[in-house]
Order: structure tokens, then C-alpha cells, then sequence
């Protein structure tokens, strides 16, 4: 069974103000316990507390992207993004892709004492180790659980190089140790900013923090001497993929102190697929056409969309003096391969 590495009850002691909640255990967590919290920042939220029996993941071979080992030290995600490709792996444990992964968190709480393990042993070589893969570890789940420290601490310690990518702000609560990580190993931070506009963050994104506030996230850590490369992802056909859109982006970019950017075009992998469609169609409805159009033959738009958008992200940066960094100083995603031609979806 997939999730099989999440299995023995949490140990004792619970963050502060916490309160046991009603909501049945999903029949892959069976150890697990529930919690709500009384904070109007986790209203609607609950909270599966497991003991996980390893935290740091190899990346299955078929993937395409430039990492080999990844720690996620959560499973669903407070940000809500509408689009975000990890959706489905809710499923696997017996939850919904759609409002469970926004409101139902798995939090491995020992992840840190498990890092720290894994990386003491033998077999491990000191690969390179990618978070914020798959969900945000600087969720806001991160600042009542607070993981993160110990998991840089260990990486640290080890002088394991890592990298993380992140919509979250918090991050720079652990400026510090990312400072004395950064002193004995190569640390990669990139954050996510498909789009400045406000009022399509809040539709889109709305437990994330705002475009301009991690922009500002970046021009802190780049005072503070890091190289901090941005993902803008995803770019969303009709309505952020026209000209104005990407040049106040880009330009935004560059005035926060951005090294690098890389423009990813949506892709629409089952779950997300129907949970955007859905919002789609509620909320932009003249727009689902277009979106059947270009995601008729599966999750990717075609690749002449694709690599159209990706030139017009290339001028802009050459126009507001933003140039690709340099590969290994900061992680980039790869643009996302093509459809398998045996693919076929509906968006509505």
C-alpha cells in the first residue's frame, strides 16, 4: 500500500491549545490522532498526527524532474491553491482531492528525529535532498507544528546539501539556520509567483500569502546573501498568460532581487484537473472553451503554447535585466514534458 511509511501512533504531547476532534480516522492512518485547533487561522481544518517510519523519499524513476530524494514532512495543504498538481495523492489515503487536501493535513511529527536518523546511516551518501516538491513545508500548519527547524538543523549538521521551493513566508523564521546551513553545504531557495494580481491570488491562491509578500521574502533573502531564484507557476491561460500579466510579474521579479526565473505553464493531472475545472467554471465560465481546447489531449497544454509563453516569460526577463541563473545554485523544474499521445481527459 502506498502511504505504508505512515503507520504507529504519535507519541505523547500535543502543541498548545490543542483539542481532540470528532472527524473518523481515513482507513489508511490508522494510528493516527486527529486534532482540531481553536485559532480562526485553522478554522475548518483537522489535523492527522502520525509517526512516519522514513522521511527521506527517492523520486520514482519515471519523474522528470532534477532531483533524486525528497522530505515532505506534510500531506495536503492549507494554501488551497485550486491547480495544485499534488491533489490526487489525498486520494491514496481514502480522502478527496478537492476540499479534503485543502482542510485535512497529515503532519509527520517526527520527521525531524527521523532525518536526523536517516541521514546518520550507512547506506546514505549525501545526495541532494529537494522540500516543497509535492505541498508547501512552510504551510501555515508549519508555524504551529514547527518541523522545519529540526529537519534544516539535522541537514545542517550533516552538511547535506538541500534545497527548498515555497509560496510560504515563514521561511524566513528560519533565516538563521539556513545562514549556518548555507556555511558548510550548497542551499538552493526558489519561491513560486505565477502572477502579482491581487484579486486572482485571492481567488486562486487563498490560504497563501500574497505575491508581494513573498517578493518581499525574496528581497530579504537576498540581503541576506542568498541567491534566490523564482518559479513563475503556473501561468494560467486567460488569466495570466497575456502580455500585461507577464511583464508586471516579471518586473516585480527583478525588483525584488531574483536571480533566475522559469515560466511553467499550467498542467492539469487528474484531480486537480476536475477540482480546477470545477472552480472554472463557477467562477470564469466564458473561459471553459479555451481550457477544452488546450487540455483536450490530457494534462499539458500543447507544447506550441508552451514554448510561446515560455519566450514571451524569456523577453520580458531580458527586458527588466532578470537572467537565468546558472543551474545547482538554485533548483529549476523542468518544463513539463508532453502528453502521452494515449491520454484522454474531459475538463468538464
Amino acid at each position: 500500500m502506498r502511504w505504508a511509511n505512515l503507520a504507529a501512533p504519535p507519541a505523547e504531547g500535543a502543541p498548545e491549545r490543542a483539542a481532540p476532534a470528532t472527524p473518523p480516522l481515513p482507513l489508511a492512518l490508522p494510528g493516527a490522532t486527529v486534532r482540531t485547533f481553536d485559532t480562526p487561522g485553522f478554522a475548518g481544518m483537522t489535523f492527522y498526527e502520525v509517526q512516519a517510519k522514513s522521511i527521506i523519499n527517492r523520486v520514482p524513476s519515471a519523474s522528470r524532474v532534477p532531483f533524486e530524494w525528497t522530505i515532505n514532512p506534510y500531506r495536503g495543504c492549507s494554501h488551497a491553491c485550486v491547480y495544485c498538481f499534488a491533489r490526487n495523492t489525498h486520494t491514496y489515503l481514502d480522502l478527496d482531492a478537492g476540499a479534503d487536501f485543502d482542510q485535512k493535513v497529515i503532519v509527520k511529527i517526527n520527521a525531524g528525529e527521523l532525518v536526523r536518523r536517516e541521514l546518520a546511516a550507512p547506506r546514505w551518501r549525501g545526495a541532494h535532498i529537494a522540500m516543497g516538491t509535492n505541498v508547501d513545508c512552510y504551510q501555515r500548519a508549519e508555524g504551529r507544528y514547527q518541523l522545519m527547524p529540526q529537519i534544516i538543523a539535522a541537514l545542517r549538521d550533516f552538511a547535506n546539501p538541500f534545497s527548498i521551493l515555497t509560496k510560504g513566508t515563514l521561511l524566513l523564521r528560519d533565516l538563521p539556520l539556513l545562514r549556518q546551513a548555507a556555511e558548510v553545504t550548497r542551499v538552493g531557495i526558489s519561491y513560486s509567483v505565477g502572477f502579482v494580481d491581487e484579486r486572482l491570488w485571492r481567488a486562486v491562491e487563498p490560504g497563501t500569502p500574497s505575491p508581494r509578500r513573498r517578493l518581499d521574502a525574496v528581497r530579504r533573502l537576498t540581503d541576506a546573501g542568498f541567491s534566490v531564484g523564482v518559479l513563475m507557476a503556473p501561468i494560467l491561460p486567460g488569466l495570466s498568460d497575456d502580455d500585461e500579466s507577464i511583464d508586471a510579474t516579471v518586473a516585480a521579479v527583478a525588483a525584488a532581487g531574483a536571480t533566475s526565473i522559469s515560466a511553467i505553464p499550467l498542467h492539469l493531472r487528474p484531480g486537480a484537473r476536475e477540482w480546477y475545472a470545477n472552480w472554472l467554471a463557477r467562477e470564469f465560465p466564458h473561459l471553459v472553451p479555451r481550457y477544452r481546447e488546450l487540455y483536450r489531449a490530457g494534462s499539458y497544454a500543447p507544447q506550441a503554447y508552451q514554448r510561446e509563453l515560455t519566450a514571451r516569460v524569456r523577453i520580458a526577463s531580458r527586458r527588466h535585466g532578470l537572467h537565468r541563473g546558472e543551474r545547482g545554485e538554485n533548483r529549476d523544474l523542468p518544463e513539463p514534458p508532453s502528453p502521452p499521445a494515449a491520454e484522454q481527459l474531459t475538463l468538464l
